[in-house]
């Protein structure tokens, strides 16, 4: 096991870069190559290269994290380990346990989504709406499950499944739309499932999950290795979702359920993992290539240009991001070195956008 130094604020700069391509998923040695560059992967050990980030230090061992969600200057990090959710604030480098793992039977966690319920103080019409109250809400990979929570109280609000098995699904990420609706994202089986407001409010034991949308017979068509992963929500009543496998983006419309490729001009993403849009910018996290894309994203979601790329020396299988008060915060997973010498703690990565 490698120890890594603890990191003050380092000199350099965050590089931007041409555009480049890979694939992935939490268990990457098993995954297939869809690198369509000559480009090796990126070692998911920090290298020396010049870095900018702040770094925050995750405890415990054999944490693996994934996910990233941020409410103001709180942010709740999971672990495909063993399921525990940590929490951090803002300028605290070390973050602590907030949900263990193996509590309320969640032994993996990957994707997460959290509301604020200051969010929507102007849309007091919605009685169903998620943001009147703070959730947190947890992705559960090959479990089938999802978790709601009080993200202040940590109290369980209920569970939701979608009743398959361990080989046919994983729960890969979590959007909590405007009107309060929790849509998840399944990498293995064909279909984007959703919770509706109300029960993400009230609660239920596992609830069951609703298909909002089967992809059988739409453009994204899903193949080997994994499909489905980042989600956010876009102007539009709408939601972007990404395609590891491939490098895609699809638009799904909230109205019409209709799905429909993004148009990039024509440039992939290959080894997109989480998403995070800020503005009109769409933050396309590239796990095994080590980078972040950045894309231009049309108000509806329709379309979108990369402008660049951004890397930093920290970064270490990064998986996904969360844009916060002018800051980026990046999960290095080190997924590479599952069963193998990662380097402890485990971190995220801070960075100027």
């Amino acid at each position: 096991m490698k120890r890594a130094p603890f990191v003050i604020p380092a000199l350099a700069a965050v590089t931007a870069l041409a555009a480049a391509c890979g694939s992935s998923d939490p268990t990457p040695a098993a995954a297939p190559d869809t690198t369509s560059s000559s480009q090796a992967p990126a070692s998911s050990t920090p290298t020396t290269a010049p870095s900018n980030a702040d770094i925050y230090t995750l405890p415990g061992t054999d944490v693996f994290p994934e996910g990233i969600a941020a409410d103001d200057e709180t942010f709740y990090v999971t672990s495909t380990g063993d399921g525990t959710v940590f929490r951090g604030t803002l300028g605290t480098p070390e973050l602590e346990v907030f949900l263990p793992g193996g509590a309320d039977g969640r032994t993996a966690a990957a994707g997460l989504d959290v509301s604020d319920g200051d969010d929507n103080d102007d849309n007091d019409d919605n009685d169903n709406d998620v943001d009147d109250v703070n959730r947190l809400v947890i992705a559960g990979g090959p479990t089938g499950k999802v978790w709601v929570y009080d993200s202040v109280s940590g109290s369980l609000v209920g569970t939701f499944t979608n009743g398959l098995g361990e080989d046919a699904t994983f729960l890969n990420d979590v959007a909590i739309a405007d009107n309060g609706d929790v849509f998840v994202t399944d990498s293995r089986s064909p279909a984007l499932f959703r919770i509706p407001a109300v029960q993400v409010r009230d609660g239920a034991q596992d609830g069951p999950l609703e298909t909002f949308v089967d992809f059988d017979g739409t453009p994204f068509q899903y193949g080997e290795g994994f499909n489905a992963n980042g989600i956010v929500e876009v102007d539009d009543d709408a939601l972007v979702v990404a395609q590891s496998s491939t490098g895609n983006l699809y638009r799904v419309d909230g109205r019409s359920k209709e799905v429909t490729q993004v148009d990039l001009g024509g440039r992939t993403l290959v080894n997109a993992d989480g998403l995070e849009l800020d503005d009109d910018t769409l933050y396309v996290v590239r796990n095994r290539d080590g980078l972040i894309s950045r894309v231009e994203l049309s108000d509806d979601g329709r379309s979108g240009r990369v402008v660049g790329e951004i890397t930093d020396g920290s970064f270490a299988y990064p998986t996904t991001v969360a844009a916060t008060d002018d800051r980026l915060l990046v999960v290095n997973s080190q997924f590479d070195k599952r069963g193998g010498d990662p380097v402890e703690p485990f971190t995220v990565s801070s960075i100027r956008e």
